[in-house]
């Protein structure tokens, strides 16, 4: 017997889960004078669910397309509500991701959080819990509920330990962009239950609801996925989140939080009201193109820092719907793979941004230039990461948005023309942001110290640069875990 086959078991799922608990309950225990102490239980109870989520995929069988590692929970048996928990390739390595990228916001953070540390930690630990939910429930119901608690936690570290005067209101744009558009979907979770008596989504897949009834339900879900995406219009609420935000806020919200609106279209939209998805492709064509050229152009003219970066988020975002919306496997593993992608690369963005504002406490752009000659090993970071971000072949962003566009161009050609566009424009503003902080003069009436990124900043860096090498360069070894259940998923589609 392998290592890996002892965690392949019914209810490991069920265990990691309650990890973050532990180390939630163990925070508050502790004397919040005690900083190293919470810091270390914090990192090592955020950390262990990746771990052991490596352990999960030695354990995967990628020749099946069908939910694994699955485990059954009594709810209220008497109204026939249980909680499910299982995973399949597509939720695989967004657990993986989110596993990843906590730990990381707790090490981005260790000597910027001076007030309430005890706090912040247990958010970004209840954050944890949340999302493992999220990515493994296989209930509507309790998606819908786990969906919208992860709201909390985020609203309070965007508007308690944001950088602005104006992070009340950022935390608030976040909240109610987000929160508005999901009540509808509640209502329409609602009466599904009402017509199927049950939300468990297994059993969903094997429903037919009408095809008036599929395009209503779909436009709904829609309206709380795509405030998730974000998509234009519906997209104000993430610059102001992001520049208020502080770099573990940013990190997680662009790494993972964006990702759950495309992971609900692919795991809800698409599967349950296939007829109403094929109907409003063109639809989603039109605003995915928008936000993608809009976003484009509009990163062109931002001064702040982080602005750019998130109207780039919003540009990949969008294209990454072009891929899911193709209907075909080339353009899903495309936009799941970009989805992986994105997070490393954003992720790794806002931490460049971040290791610059701490020592120099501003994100405009115009008081940087001439970092190349102070901070040269910072330099080459933030090149590799825009190199990336642009999609140079070698990255991950290249395969991803590569995918995507095959798969989009068996459908549209126009689409894939002017998405292709959108990323020429993409890259434009990318190197244009690199040369301003890079190249030119140095700033010395506002630059006082020279100091290159430390030993921490650089073990932050390491894994990041280090996985959008091996997405980029050996993409089969994630591709093939979700081949056979975006074949599943294809398949539940069209028959």
């Amino acid at each position: 017997m392998n290592l890996a086959s002892l965690f392949y078991y019914q209810d490991i799922l069920l265990y990691i889960s309650f990890i973050p608990l532990i180390g939630i309950f163990l925070l508050i225990f502790i004397n919040p004078e005690q900083q190293k102490l919470m810091k270390f239980v914090a990192i090592n109870f955020s950390s262990i669910p990746f771990i052991l989520f490596l352990f999960v995929w030695g354990g995967f069988k990628k020749s099946v397309g069908t939910f694994q590692f699955v485990s059954k929970l009594l709810w209220i048996p008497v109204l026939n509500l249980n909680v499910t928990l299982g995973i399949d390739g597509i939720s695989l390595f967004f657990l993986l991701l989110t596993t990843f990228l906590i730990p990381l916001c707790i090490l981005i953070s260790w000597n910027s959080i001076g007030s309430n540390l005890k706090g912040y930690l247990i958010s970004f630990l209840v954050i944890e819990y949340f999302l493992i939910g999220v990515f493994c429930v296989l209930d509507v119901l309790m998606f819908y509920i786990l969906f919208e608690s992860i709201l909390i936690p985020m609203f309070l570290v965007i508007g308690i330990w944001g950088s602005r005067e104006r992070k009340m209101l950022a935390s608030y744009y976040f909240f109610l962009y987000t929160l508005l558009g999901s009540v509808v979907m509640l209502l329409s979770i609602l009466y599904i239950y009402g017509q199927v008596g049950t939300t468990d989504y297994e059993i969903l897949l094997t429903f037919m609801f009408s095809d008036f009834e599929q395009k209503i339900l779909w436009f709904t879900f829609f309206l709380a996925f795509a405030a998730k995406v974000p998509m234009v219009p519906v997209h104000l609420w993430l610059p102001e989140a992001h520049v208020e935000a502080p770099t573990a806020g940013s990190v997680i919200l662009a790494g993972v939080l964006l990702k759950l609106g495309t992971y609900g279209f692919i795991r809800f939209s698409l599967p349950l009201f296939p007829q109403a998805s094929f109907y409003f492709a063109p639809l989603v064509y039109t605003m995915s193109l928008i936000g993608i050229i809009y976003a484009s152009l509009t990163a062109i003219r931002q001064t702040d820092f982080k602005r750019i970066i998130a109207y780039t988020s919003v540009a990949h975002m969008n294209v990454v719907m072009l891929g899911i919306f193709s209907f075909n496997n080339v353009g899903i593993e495309g936009a799941l793979l970009q989805s992986l992608s994105h997070g490393f690369v954003a992720s790794a963005l806002f931490v460049i941004i971040g290791v610059v504002y701490e020592r120099y406490r501003t994100r405009l752009v115009k008081y940087y230039g001439g970092l190349v000659h102070t901070m040269p090993l910072y330099v080459s970071v933030f090149l590799f990461f825009t190199m990336a971000n642009i999609g140079f072949p070698g990255t991950s962003g290249f395969i991803g948005e590569f995918l995507i566009f095959a798969g989009s161009f068996k459908v549209n050609s126009s689409v894939t023309v002017f998405g292709a566009t959108g990323m020429i424009l993409g890259g434009c503003y990318a190197l244009w942001l690199f040369n301003r902080i890079a190249y030119g003069n140095l700033k010395s009436q506002y630059i006082k110290e020279t100091l290159d990124i430390n030993k921490r900043e650089f073990f932050i860096f390491v894994p990041l640069i280090c996985y959008t090498l091996i997405l980029g360069l050996t993409p089969d070894a994630y591709l093939s875990s979700i081949h056979m259940s975006v074949n599943n998923l294809i398949e539940n589609m069209y028959f």
